[in-house]
């Protein structure tokens, strides 16, 4: 993987507003509209609500200057540095409250589709490049098998879909999570597009996160270049979903009191990975979810449709990963599975590495290891579940044998007595329960 913050083209900001490619009319209204909404009448000002450079800014007041929506307010601030002050005129307030009525969008100007299908071509997932070095290092909290390492190296520098199986708490999850941060560097993510004068909001504090930005120092003659405003500066996304996820979650959302839409959870996911947990216990069938991203599996591209049934197509471009504890064969069909490109079986430790996971929890939660339990737990206990041994039952056992401790009000210590009781609450007992 090349070194973060180095990799990702940043997307040139526009210099003119012919740079723009948007509706003269679209950029015009929005730009009314924030002034409105926000009561601002500096161009420095509106520079930094719309993300738009001063010069350009300075070309749509001098528009709006011409059709008499704004003028100067005849005198220059001594906040702004000696600017000229604008305001709306009684005609630009009409027209601000008519196009609030179409549209409750203002501020950050939308970046138009064709413009961010460059910019995700420029940080594509599937640029990356990840080592066994790197992959390693962001699952440094888990014991894994090299082999299993070795699948999932080639899958992640493919930036292809994945679907990892096995019998649950072996860490499918948590594999995920390490895929996630083993992505490492940085992408440009726009505050909204637009597609048919339609603004489409992509950008999601919950989902994004926001990468700092250096402070510039306004004494120094080296100013650091900057990149197009309309986008935040994000750590490569992750969505993760459960059994939550329906089908209907992955469509445009359509805000009928702002008249908006907001981007859909792959979208939002574009250059990072989408996870789709559990799968099996959404209120779909597996085999519809996985139709539903047949397309964008195979073509990089999505279908999405507005409120009026118009259909678009958006970039693709977001490693999915399908995590399941059901065998594939019983939730798909050979053709579902043809078209997810690696399948990868997370299974249990063997005595070994469960041996490793226990000394590192146990370390961890600094709980003392005492050999007579260990070799209780092995040559007692385990037998009686055919030596079956899971990544989540360490952590399960050390945690129930601390609570039982600071019941007793005794320091952690292991006994055999102490794991008898935790092993207790780790199954339920088959029995007949009369009602």
């Amino acid at each position: 993987m090349n070194a973060p913050n180095t990799t990702v083209m940043s997307p040139p900001p526009p210099k003119t507003l012919s740079d723009m490619r948007l509706p003269i009319v679209m950029m015009r209204d929005i730009l009314i509209k924030t002034i409105f909404r926000k009561n601002l009448d500096l161009v420095s000002d509106l520079s930094k609500a719309v993300c738009l450079p001063i010069p350009v800014v300075q070309e749509l007041i001098d528009m709006c200057r011409t059709q008499r929506l704004v003028e100067a307010t005849g005198s220059i601030t001594s906040e702004g540095a000696g600017e000229l002050g604008y305001q709306l005129t009684d005609g630009g307030k009409a027209r601000a409250l008519d196009a609030l009525a179409q549209s409750e969008y203002f501020g950050p100007m939308p970046v138009p589709l064709d413009v961010y299908r460059e910019q995700v071509k420029r940080q594509s997932v599937r640029n990356m490049q990840i080592t066994r070095a790197q992959l390693t290092g962001a699952m440094g909290h888990l014991i894994l098998p090299d082999e299993l390492l070795g699948n999932l190296g080639p899958a992640v520098s493919a930036g292809r879909s994945v679907l990892m199986y096995g019998p649950p708490g072996n860490g499918k999850s948590s594999i995920s999570n390490g895929i996630r941060d083993a992505l490492g560097d940085h992408v440009y993510v726009p505050h909204a597009i637009e597609y048919a004068s339609q603004v489409i909001t992509v950008y999601d504090p919950i989902v994004h996160s926001q990468i700092k930005e250096q402070e510039q120092d306004p004494t120094s003659l080296r100013r650091i270049t900057r990149y197009d405003a309309r986008y935040v500066r994000c750590a490569r996304p992750a969505v993760i979903t459960g059994g939550e996820l329906t089908i209907d979650m992955l469509d445009l959302v359509y805000n009928p009191t702002a008249k908006t839409y907001q981007a859909p959870l792959q979208l939002k996911s574009t250059g990072g990975i989408f996870i789709v947990d559990d799968l099996g216990r959404q209120k779909e069938p597996p085999q519809a979810i996985v139709n539903r991203w047949i397309v964008p599996l195979e073509e990089s591209k999505d279908i999405l449709a507005l409120q009026s049934g118009e259909k678009f197509e958006v970039p693709f471009d977001t490693l999915v990963i399908f995590s399941t504890n059901f065998h594939p064969n019983e939730i798909f069909d050979q053709a579902a599975l043809r078209r997810i490109f690696f399948k990868i079986k997370i299974d249990g430790p063997d005595q070994a590495n469960f041996l490793k996971i226990f000394a590192m929890m146990a370390k961890k939660r600094k709980m003392p290891l005492d050999e007579a339990t260990l070799i209780h737990l092995l040559k007692n206990k385990y037998p009686t579940i055919d030596n079956v041994y899971a990544n989540y039952q360490p952590i399960f056992l050390i945690d129930q044998i601390i609570a039982i401790c600071e019941f007793e009000g005794i320091p952690y210590q292991m006994s055999p007595e102490l794991m008898d009781r935790a092993w207790a609450n780790m199954f339920v007992r088959d029995e007949h329960i009369v009602k």
